[in-house]
């Protein structure tokens, strides 16, 4: 990716292409399918910043439009029905109308540490094609917390590609470190089993979501719409960074330990599933 860790500014044509080179399950260069079911493929590809593998995910929807998982993908209330991994998630700050400052932190099944990331996010309807994808970003305002290390994203996101008006393909990546050594079998799980149940789980929420949107703002749909954004411009002073050391967790964290058998494996496959 062109774009680096602590990057704020906005993406140009040759940011786009690498993420959708990255993402596009057409390319299938140095990728390992390890997953192939029901119509959802996963692939993994070693990742040289974490033993957490780079991650691949496509899947083919019926009767769901593109621009409706757009919507999905987008909608931060509705997100907070459907991602039970969310402890919190927020957009902070906008950078321009397509790109945005956010939080979030996610829950992992005790005695693992949960662990939360500030990104940038940036997102881009085409004729063709929808994106939204980010990367770890540093913000003065947004420093970790005691209780949660702090992950990084190198690159994250969504292809969506229209097949027709009434069906989409869904391209997902995630290039990330989510820091402190982590046991094998997680890397396992997640490919094998996390990766294809959010896929279900988001499948689902789409369903849904058009009878729960009626009720809720129906017509409040700020990534289309620029002039319904309300949140403050970013102060780019807060995000330039002196001592980057300062927004990575400060303690070390050795979790490769951890059996899986000592989780209960409802909660762990529950816990687990992210975005």
């Amino acid at each position: 990716m062109t774009m680096k860790i602590g990057d704020v500014r906005v993406p140009d044509d040759t940011d786009i292409q690498a993420f959708k080179s990255l993402a596009d399950a057409n390319n299938l260069d140095g990728w390992d399918q390890v997953y192939n079911k029901n119509g959802t493929k996963v692939w993994t590809k070693p990742n040289e910043h974490s033993s957490m593998n780079i991650i691949r995910v496509y899947s083919k929807f019926t009767n769901i439009s593109a621009a409706l998982l757009y919507d999905v993908l987008h909608d931060s209330d509705y997100r907070k029905l459907w991602d039970h991994s969310m402890i919190e998630g927020y957009e902070y700050c906008q950078i321009n109308p397509n790109n945005d400052i956010t939080y979030y932190s996610m829950k992992c099944p005790n005695p693992l540490k949960n662990r939360d990331f500030v990104m940038q996010r940036s997102w881009l309807e085409t004729p063709d094609e929808f994106y939204i994808f980010n990367h770890s970003v540093y913000h003065e305002k947004l420093k970790p917390k005691k209780n949660c290390i702090r992950g990084v994203s190198y690159i994250t996101g969504y292809l969506i590609k229209p097949l027709g008006e009434t069906a989409c393909e869904l391209h997902y990546v995630t290039h990330s470190d989510p820091k402190g050594a982590l046991p094998k079998w997680i890397v396992n799980k997640v490919t094998q089993i996390v990766a294809p149940k959010m896929i279900k789980r988001l499948y689902k929420s789409c369903l849904k979501y058009d009878k729960w949107k009626q009720k809720h703002c129906p017509n409040h749909k700020p990534w289309l719409y620029p002039e319904q954004i309300d949140l403050p411009r970013v102060n780019l002073a807060d995000t330039l960074v002196e001592h980057p050391e300062q927004h990575t967790s400060s303690e070390e964290v050795d979790e490769s330990m951890i059996l899986e058998e000592d989780f209960d494996p409802d909660e762990l496959d529950k816990e687990l599933e992210r975005e």
